[in-house]
């Protein structure tokens, strides 16, 4: 008997969207604060996407999930990792592909690399693009910089990478 395909639900943008204005300037007590451990953004990234519909991959170790600050995986607040899992997921839990920044949407993920820095390190929100989406009209929310429709070409990197959110599976 084949494998049954897992359930897709759509990602609720509107839902992530509003987390991140919610909390781009606090941190939510339900979860550790990552600022003081390497930075904040990946943990605030993945916050967003609960809130957007996301259910968590108990998966260990290459899962996406958080109960506590000893208990969750390495996706949850790493911008390495949560690129990894979001563009190979194929099991439960949110999933996504590259894309450029001239097709990113609102609810995506943008991930910077920075001048001197052998990988990226800074992955934000998006909570706004214009038409079409450019560096100066894709707007931002960011913990460890903490922001809010922040443009992203206020930012100093040498390279950027869109992740399109495509869904969750179930």
């Amino acid at each position: 008997m084949a494998a049954s395909t897992p359930a897709i639900k759509p990602y609720q943008r509107s839902a992530a969207i509003a987390y991140a204005h919610e909390w781009a300037f606090r941190r939510n007590p339900s979860f550790a604060d990552f600022s003081e451990m390497g930075g904040d953004c990946s943990n605030f990234v993945s916050q967003a996407l609960l809130a957007g519909g996301a259910v968590m991959n108990e998966t260990k170790d290459t899962g996406w999930y958080y109960h506590s600050l000893n208990s969750r995986a390495p996706s949850w607040s790493s911008v390495p990792f949560l690129f990894n899992f979001l563009t190979k997921n194929k099991g439960r839990g949110p999933f996504g592909h590259m894309v450029p920044l001239d097709q990113i949407w609102p609810g995506d993920i943008v991930q910077l690399k920075f001048a001197g820095k052998p990988d990226f390190s800074h992955s934000l929100l998006v909570v706004a693009a214009g038409s079409p989406p450019a560096p100066q009209n894709i707007l931002i929310a960011a913990h460890s910089y903490d922001s809010d429709n922040r443009p992203l070409d206020t930012y100093s990197y040498v390279e950027a990478r869109g992740i399109h959110i495509g869904g969750i599976r179930l």
